[in-house]
């Protein structure tokens, strides 16, 4: 019997050992059930990030990369032929305007314009009398005639000549500083059609810069309105400019070429520098901003979400001009209302929102 009762007794234990261990398994796996329930239920409000929309006083500057050119360059032709007798400058030379660059051969140029000139007063002369004679009707009219039309050959021959003469000698027709002489004493020179280069010279009292302007930002541009310009050259150093011209034409960009022209008395700069133009059409306005990212669509079809009691409402709004990554807002939203600025892609209508700091 005892034999039989330790074998019962052990049953027993086994069994509520057994037990035991089931309960203990169904608890663990009803809290497993309840913590999944808990952490995959659906979210009831989103998290959010939001500014208050506030009246600035913002500037309309903007911008653009240029490059700086003369405000005068001039490619000097040979309007003559013959070999080069006489060199009269050096690149780098500031010439006055008329001053002689280059002289070419003109021995043959001033042997007939002497024989020009002496045609010239011969025929002025001969006309002179038969003036006086054709006034005591001495002479025919035919004979007077003929008389007139010698001077006029003879004084059109005479201007050619010393015009021909007057090429021999090449000029500039500007004051500048020579950047180019393509020639040396004897090279030979042609004239029209094929004229040869024989310099270049360019005036840098004042320069140009060239540059092009967006579409969105030109109709802000007046001729003479002033600029600032800046240089890698001289950083810290701001030049005064003016709006020249304005083209009427875009380019396949939508760009608008302008041409800024500046003092550059001192020869600071140099032609061919890049250079950086700040248009200011306006000072400031004081304007309803928000950043750009708000703005949730198209800037036609702008809306943003507002949040009031941590319910994010959609509104459509129209929007004005764009200041770097802030937003100008004509309708649609007031002083001090809160728009949403991240998170708004979870968004809908009317949705439950937690702002987050």
């Amino acid at each position: 019997m005892t034999k039989y009762r330790i074998i019962s007794i052990s049953i027993v234990i086994l069994g509520v050992s057994l037990g035991f261990i089931m309960n203990s398994q169904a608890s663990d796996g009803d809290a497993k059930q309840e913590s999944s329930a808990k952490s995959g239920g659906i979210a009831t409000a989103y998290s959010v990030s939001v500014v208050t929309a506030s009246k600035q006083n913002v500037s309309e500057r903007f911008s653009s990369i240029g490059t700086i050119s003369a405000f005068n360059d001039v490619a000097i032709i040979s309007e003559t032929q013959g070999r080069v007798v006489k060199i009269y400058t050096e690149v780098g030379d500031y010439m006055k305007a008329g001053s002689v660059l280059i002289e070419v051969d003109s021995e043959l140029k001033e042997a007939a314009y002497k024989t020009a000139k002496v045609s010239y007063e011969k025929a002025k002369n001969d006309m002179t009398r038969f003036e006086e004679l054709y006034k005591e009707k001495s002479i025919s009219d035919s004979q007077i005639e003929q008389a007139r039309w010698a001077f006029q050959s003879a004084e059109a021959q005479y201007i050619v000549a010393r015009r021909q003469l007057s090429d021999t000698k090449i000029t500039t027709p500007i004051s500048g500083i020579v950047t180019a002489r393509n020639v040396n004493i004897g090279s030979f020179v042609q004239g029209a059609p094929q004229a040869t280069l024989v310099a270049n010279v360019v005036d840098i009292s004042r320069l140009k810069v060239k540059l092009n302007v967006a579409e969105k930002d030109v109709f802000r541009l007046k001729q003479g309105n002033k600029v600032e310009i800046t240089t890698d050259v001289f950083p810290n150093t701001a030049f005064t400019g003016t709006i020249a011209t304005i083209s009427a034409k875009g380019d396949d960009a939508h760009t608008y070429p302008v041409e800024v022209v500046m003092d550059n008395s001192k020869q600071q700069l140099k032609a061919g520098m890049f250079a950086q133009v700040t248009f200011n059409p306006q000072s400031s306005s004081n304007a309803l901003i928000i950043p750009r990212e708000a703005v949730v669509g198209s800037m036609k079809d702008a809306k943003v979400y507002v949040v009031n009691n941590n319910v994010a409402k959609l509104r459509t709004v129209t929007v004005g001009k764009t200041f770097g990554t802030s937003i100008e807002v004509l309708q649609g939203l007031n002083v001090g209302e809160v728009v949403v600025v991240n998170g708004q892609n979870n968004l809908k209508d009317n949705a439950n929102v937690v702002v987050r700091n």
